[in-house]
């Protein structure tokens, strides 16, 4: 192809994209004379085109569209790219599905932070496999975190040979084309990447919730904690540029959003790897000033880099929640050296002191590892210790998992499981007590709630979230849900209440 045919041909993309609303394209517009654009993300829209061709054929064949079904099996992360997922689906033609068993194209959105996750994923995939017989249309997907482990998918490829399409993390903007790809070629599609550089913006997206969102403000992590997987599967930070992360937080606003969870793997390294670098408290104080959002939550926040102006900007704003996830994974300042934590004891504590200072009324919450290799019963005492003076709202308590690609994974010392659970079951016990007592000391307060969604148990009553996360449970009916509202809390249930509205 010559350098005018070239010339020719982004010129025609450029003019039928960039005149466009991404958001509005009429893809019967597009001319497949042209091959796709190599620029990003016109070449997903453009793909998208193709692949509804395909879900026309599909309709006019078996006289209904295809459905989908997305299963999340990660954290906030993986949920939040799911939802990219599930919009591109849409765009697609796809009807949502929520069984896999009924569906004609499944995904598994994989983690992999615990041997056990891809245990379950194995699962899954044999009982698929049996409806797959059946349903000659059925295309089965993996991606997420465990695609990006070679061992992994060498096992898929050879044990699972019924799965369709096997991608990771690098490339989720890539779906619309995988797909594409998958259709027209029916083999097993392997498409991994070790590590990408590229962020692609403004690619369809399919929220949970109409009234609040997931935001990725980075992707990635440098820290290599020597018990954690995600800095080899998530590869390094990469932050989005501040400009793209408003626009699309004030898409969402007039989108009916009026809550945000601004999501990084350690989002308080935010903006280190832009050209104009941007500390993550500069970014939360432009965010805290859009009309129209009214809550703003972020995680997850490492210790080691949580500035005094971080503290002084959620000091100051009414938008941002009070709770702060802040893992603290062991109180001994020796096992947080081995763990390469970058932290000690006496500087999570102060960092405590400091927060509470400025927001009196915070809730903490935290992650504890129990078990670590070469945890020594002084080590796990120093821990309680940290539990006892801190005296969190909640913690999200594990027994240490060892998990293969890891550096803790080969450290001697590793502690017998009858010791772990002795020390875990002394942990949770003095963690519930204490998250029990918090919560009880709110009993009687009139509260702002978010109302998410209607109770699963009882149908009269709607459920939603205090500024600092807790559950609340009260009288309602759909009419609510999405609004805050004035709560009294009548009672506590431990880690929950019951609620009556005030007006």
């Amino acid at each position: 192809m010559d350098c005018q045919d070239q010339n020719q041909i982004q010129d025609y993309w450029n003019d039928f994209f960039k005149e466009k609303d991404l958001k509005n394209i009429d893809f019967d517009d597009i001319d497949f004379t042209f091959p796709p654009p190599e620029e990003e993300p016109y070449r997903q829209y453009y793909f998208i085109a193709v692949c509804r061709k395909w879900v026309k054929q599909f309709e006019r064949e078996n006289g209904r569209p295809p459905k989908a079904c997305v299963v999340n099996m990660g954290c906030q992360m993986n949920a939040r790219d799911s939802e990219k997922l599930r919009g591109i689906l849409k765009s697609i033609g796809y009807e949502e599905q929520d069984s896999e068993e009924h569906a004609d194209f499944v995904l598994y959105n994989t983690c992999t932070v615990r041997e056990n996750a891809n245990n379950k994923v194995y699962g899954r995939l044999g009982y698929l496999q049996g409806y797959k017989k059946k349903n000659p249309h059925m295309v089965i997907v993996l991606c997420g975190c465990m695609m990006q482990e070679e061992k992994t998918v060498s096992k898929i490829r050879q044990s699972y040979r019924f799965v369709d399409l096997i991608f990771g993390t690098h490339n989720i903007f890539k779906f619309a084309e995988l797909i594409a790809q998958t259709l027209k070629e029916r083999r097993m599609i392997v498409d991994i990447w070790e590590d990408a550089q590229q962020i692609v913006e403004q690619l369809p997206n399919e929220r949970q919730y109409p009234f609040k969102s997931g935001v990725n403000i980075m992707f990635g992590c440098n820290n290599f904690c020597s018990y954690c997987i995600v800095p080899y599967v998530r590869g390094r930070e990469r932050s989005r540029k501040p400009d793209e992360i408003i626009r699309e937080i004030k898409d969402f606003v007039a989108d009916g959003v009026i809550e945000v969870m601004l999501l990084g793997q350690n989002v308080n390294s935010y903006g280190k790897s832009l050209e104009e670098p941007m500390t993550f408290a500069q970014l939360l104080s432009q965010i805290d000033q859009i009309d129209g959002l009214e809550r703003i939550r972020f995680m997850t926040s490492h210790p080691k880099d949580l500035s005094d102006d971080l503290i002084k900007v959620m000091g100051r704003s009414r938008k941002i929640c009070r709770h702060l996830h802040l893992p603290l994974q062991s109180g001994s300042s020796r096992l947080l050296k081995i763990m390469n934590r970058h932290y000690t004891k006496e500087h999570y504590l102060g960092l405590v002191d400091k927060i509470r200072a400025a927001v009196p009324d915070i809730a903490l919450t935290t992650d504890i590892i129990v078990g670590f290799p070469g945890e020594t019963e002084e080590d796990f005492e120093d821990t309680m210790d940290v539990i006892r003076s801190v005296r969190f709202d909640s913690a999200f308590t594990f027994i240490y998992s060892r998990r293969t690609g890891t550096p803790a994974a080969s450290m001697e010392n590793q502690v017998p499981e009858d010791v772990i659970k002795k020390r875990f079951d002394r942990l949770l016990r003095e963690v519930q007590t204490i998250a029990a007592e918090k919560a009880e000391a709110l009993t009687g307060r009139t509260m702002d709630v978010l109302v998410e969604s209607i109770n699963r148990q009882d149908g009269g009553l709607v459920t939603g979230r205090l500024s600092n996360n807790s559950v609340v449970h009260l009288p309602g009916d759909e009419s609510l849900i999405g609004r805050i509202v004035k709560v009294h809390l009548d009672t506590c249930k431990g880690f929950y209440y019951y609620g009556s509205r005030v007006y």
